[in-house]
């Protein structure tokens, strides 16, 4: 028993916390001496110097990363290692090798944020394994020897430390004591229904007594330090040297009145360049800080005074009761009040890719983690700091730059531009050199002005000097130094803009990559709809009912059974306010709109809850397109509900409740009558949804809770209650967006898990189908014919695919990599838990900032803020605005840079000096560097964009 405990991963202890936090918070020479203390023996502390300047061990791809056809062939950079990286890196030679990834990741830090988050959780698995040890020596002496925590001060019957020990170190004894999870909130004046009050004094006593829910995050950067980093760049350090130079031989041959205007015009321009370049990253850098805070403020629902409001995690308090569903990320630490199936994911903060079950047994849970499967509620105990997560993201730093292709390739172009401005200006510096010590470079009046034996050494050296200052120039007006800076100018101003038109950028690559998107997988609810669900059609007691919301038309037997099946089968919830006033109707839009049917029809939401208990949850899944619930009623009768997919509830159906309230048999007759409603209802754009029942012998129950979790819900010979019809109207501005991605060359194709008749009626009114006559296989297709396909057919018809109907999670991803094969770039929309593998197969992910859970958020590239499909167009005009600006860019720079250096070159040969000099030559550059970089990198995208083709899988380089 104890080597299985000891064996647990587990979160960090008391003790270890205080330990490391105190050592973060002491100033930066302990924190500098604590992440030393950790990498002491790390093979990383060896690797002090750049990665990028060091030499290449090998440069040769993996047969995994593909071939590389060409040096600045870069394959896709998502999901690629960081080993894959660093050889991208090393592919090409590099003028300046420590500043050519200035604004993208840095590797070494990589992977020692890597190295501490192994440390910190080893380190946290030893103290708890000592933890572990102590106690189990205790119980075998006869004894257990608690440590007595400190009395609770303030309002509240329990302490911080009190709550650490019984959460964090999972100690089950002090639960025990305490009375568990109820005694537990009733001292932190919560309750397990209705939470906390939730008023701002209340709130205030919260965060005073127990923290808020942020961590101390490390200081930025200053703006000196960016300053500084600047000023090392090695070209701007050669320009300085020769900025000295020019200014002394200026003075000693013209005199200080006339002679310090060339070196004090250089060195002001380097001044000049170093202070853009700062401001630029420095700005960026503060950008980026923002949409990482946007990015981690996750909003989530919490109950508070018996009502459901969505707050944001920062606003999570000790007390709150939050309800847990599958794909949410826990927000805190806590203890599980009620846990139906639920299954968590803790490899965030154990490293290991194991799902572990929550139950009454295991009720602690850790913040970060994400719910796998199944629903629950749970009760906060530790937030912020007080938590290893806290402690994790405290002693962390997210790097945010990242590789993106468009990058890597314009910095081998600067590099390729680099070596020819070299050989051209050792060309210059050869020719020059000659001309000037043979005599043959005159002076205004044309005598020479070097004479063999006469002129003197200092004359000739500052002769020299003059030379190679004019070497020097050409380099850096050849070295396109803008390249770098316009890609990140473009890609910074996209990322805000886009966060302006609703779509926020989590992967940098994904603003180009958007651009080359030539097909577009589209979810249909909250999507192409508007997500605001309403029932209007229902039939029930084997017929229609009109209106819907009749009670008169349902006998009472199938009128209780409707109302019990929808109030316990649901994971919404229906609030009343006590002084009167609207109800509040939470949950998901299906959820709502089933729920508010109910409403309508009479339904007393608490009432009929507190009438029966539940046994066990199957929670909906996407794959079964149904979820159920097993109750037990107060006369130990045992009824299992069902919801779901109408055909496919159908299909269990044996039976159904007619409408004298008998229960009698599902003939062919009625079978046909109800399959006809339901293709009606899904002809119409109707969602179809069945409720089913059926009962069950108690003495059948697992009596065992480990059982009872591993219970399948039996789903045969059930009785059909209702099937109802809901309507979720197609967005306004869909069809428009949807006929300028068809002009644009980007096909767009929906996947659903909706009825294929319901899709195809969404598809029409969407214009993603033409007409009613393309509503035929393979334009429509059903998910489960195409996962039948071989690999070779389902290549051949992907292409062909516009509408998916009944389509799983796998068989969207499926789609996305046969069309991926057929050298498709592939943009996915996605909500779900199960949509995360497509999103992360896609080019590019993304997912709904609304509906979507965290989860697929984690796995996508792009979160859509609003859930509309036209902020997905919008991406695609941007993505595609990265690419058109850049060329603009490049074809003025190269053009202006070309000419300058034929003009220098041509005269240089040809008379011995140069028309335009160093001063001319670095002004115009540097206006270009900066002005230019401006003025065409943040260009507005315009509608012309979207009348050419993609320039698809050829600008990935995949192939």
């Amino acid at each position: 028993m104890l080597e299985n405990r000891v064996l647990t991963p587990s979160p960090i202890s008391p003790l270890s916390r205080a330990f490391l936090y105190t050592n973060y918070q002491g100033g930066g020479d302990n924190r500098n001496n604590w992440m030393t203390s950790l990498f002491k023996s790390s093979p990383y502390r060896r690797r002090r110097d750049d990665v990028e300047a060091e030499g290449s061990r090998s440069t040769d791809f993996d047969s995994a990363d593909g071939d590389s056809s060409g040096t600045f062939d870069i394959p896709s950079t998502k999901n690629a290692s960081i080993d894959r990286l660093r050889r991208w890196r090393q592919a090409a030679l590099v003028l300046n090798a420590s500043r050519r990834f200035r604004y993208t990741l840095d590797l070494k830090k990589e992977e020692e944020k890597q190295q501490i988050l192994r440390k910190i959780r080893a380190h946290a698995q030893a103290i708890r394994a000592a933890y572990l040890f102590k106690e189990a020596g205790n119980r075998g002496n006869g004894t257990i020897k608690l440590p007595i925590p400190p009395p609770p001060e303030g309002d509240f019957g329990i302490s911080q430390d009190e709550l650490s020990t019984i959460t964090r170190d999972r100690n089950h004894h002090v639960l025990e004591e305490k009375g568990g999870v109820k005694s537990v909130a009733s001292a932190l004046k919560s309750n397990t229904e209705k939470g906390i009050c939730g008023d701002d004094a209340d709130l205030l006593k919260r965060k005073n007594a127990f923290g808020s829910n942020t961590y101390p995050q490390k200081k930025g950067r200053s703006f000196w330090m960016f300053l500084w980093e600047a000023w090392q760049d090695l070209t701007l350090i050669i320009l300085m040297i020769a900025a000295v130079a020019s200014l002394v031989l200026g003075i000693k041959t013209e005199g200080i009145k006339e002679g310090w205007y060339d070196g004090a015009s250089i060195a002001f321009a380097v001044i000049l360049v170093i202070v853009v370049t700062a401001i630029s990253d420095y700005k960026q850098s503060l950008q980026f800080q923002n949409l990482n805070e946007e990015k981690r403020n996750i909003h989530l629902e919490v109950i508070r005074g018996g009502r459901r409001i969505e707050v944001s995690i920062y606003d999570i308090v000790v007390g709150d009761v939050i309800p847990l569903n599958i794909g949410d990320q826990v927000p805190a630490d806590g203890i599980l009040i009620t846990g139906h199936s639920l299954a968590i994911d803790e490899s965030s903060m154990t490293g290991e890719s194991k799902i572990v079950h929550k139950n009454s047994r295991e009720p602690f849970l850790m913040s970060g983690c994400k719910v796998a499967d199944g629903s629950g509620t749970m009760l906060v105990t530790g937030v912020g700091i007080n938590t290893e997560w806290g402690l994790l993201m405290a002693s962390i730093s997210e790097d945010t730059g990242e590789e993106t292709p468009l990058q890597v390739r314009l910095n081998g172009v600067a590099t390729f531009i680099g070596i020819v401005g070299l050989t051209v200006a050792l060309l210059v510096l050869i020719v020059l050199l000659v001309r000037y010590f043979t005599g043959h470079t005159k002076d205004i009046d044309g005598t020479p002005q070097f004479k063999a034996g006469k002129t003197k050494a200092s004359t000739a050296v500052d002769g020299a000097i003059k030379i190679l200052t004019v070497a020097v120039t050409i380099v850096v007006v050849a070295v396109p130094e803008g390249l770098p800076l316009a890609v990140t100018l473009t890609l910074a101003y996209s990322m805000r803009k886009m966060m302006m038109d609703k779509a926020l950028v989590r992967r940098l690559s994904a603003c180009e990559t958007m651009g080359s998107a030539t097909t577009i997988c589209s979810d249909k609810t909250g999507t192409l709809t508007l997500n605001q669900m309403t029932i209007v059609e229902a039939y029930s007691g084997g017929q229609k009912i009109d209106p819907p919301d009749s009670k008169s038309q349902l006998p009472p037997i199938l009128y209780s059974l409707l109302i019990e099946g929808i109030a316990q089968n649901t994971t919404g919830s229906v609030f009343v306010p006590e002084g009167g006033g609207d109800i509040e109707i939470s949950g998901s839009p299906t959820e709502k709109a089933i729920l508010g049917w109910a409403v309508k029809l009479g339904m007393n939401f608490d009432a009929v809850r507190s009438e029966s208990s539940i046994i066990h949850v199957f929670p909906f899944n996407s794959e079964k397109k149904k979820g159920g619930v097993a109750l037990q009623l107060p006369d130990s009768q045992v009824h299992i509900h069902w919801k779901g997919a109408a055909e496919i509830v159908l299909a269990s159906c044996t039976e159904y409740i007619n409408a004298s309230g008998n229960i009698v048999p599902l003939d062919q007759v009625k079978v046909s009558f109800f399959r006809n409603a339901i293709e009606d209802m899904a002809a119409s754009s109707l969602r179809c949804v069945a409720i089913a029942y059926r009962t069950y012998d108690m003495d059948k129950v697992p009596a065992d809770e480990q059982q009872k979790t591993q219970w399948a819900l039996p789903q045969d010979d059930l009785v059909l209650l209702a099937i109802v019809g809901i309507k979720d109207p197609c967005r306004p501005g869909v069809r428009d967006a949807v006929r300028l991605c068809q002009n644009a060359g980007v096909k767009v194709r929906m996947v659903t898990g909706d009825n294929p008749q319901t899709a195809k009626a969404i598809a029409l009114e969407c214009g993603i189908l033409s007409s009613a006559e393309d509503a035929v296989e393979p334009y429509v297709i059903e998910g489960r014919v195409f996962r039948n396909y071989s690999d070779a057919e389902r290549e051949k018809i992907a292409e062909k695919i516009l509408v998916m109907g009944r389509s799983s999670p796998n068989d969207k991803l499926l789609l996305v990599q046969a069309l991926k094969r057929k050298g498709h770039v592939v943009a996915v929309t996605g909500d779900g838990t199960n949509d995360a593998p497509a999103l992360h197969e896609a080019d590019i992910g993304l997912s709904m900032g609304i509906q979507g859970t965290e989860v697929a958020k984690e796995s996508s590239d792009i979160i859509i803020l609003d859930d509309n499909f036209a902020s997905v167009v919008k991406v695609v005009r941007w993505g595609r605005s990265v690419y058109a600006n850049i060329q603009k860019f490049i074809q003025f720079q190269l053009t202006v840079n070309v000419a300058a250096l034929v003009i220098n070159v041509v005269a240089a040969i040809s008379s011995g000096d140069v028309p335009l000099n160093a001063v001319q030559l670095l002004w115009v550059n540097l206006i270009m560097d900066t002005l230019g970089a401006l003025a065409l990198a943040t260009e507005p995208p315009t509608d012309h964009l979207m009348h050419r083709n993609p320039v698809g899988r050829r600008y990935e380089m995949l192939k």
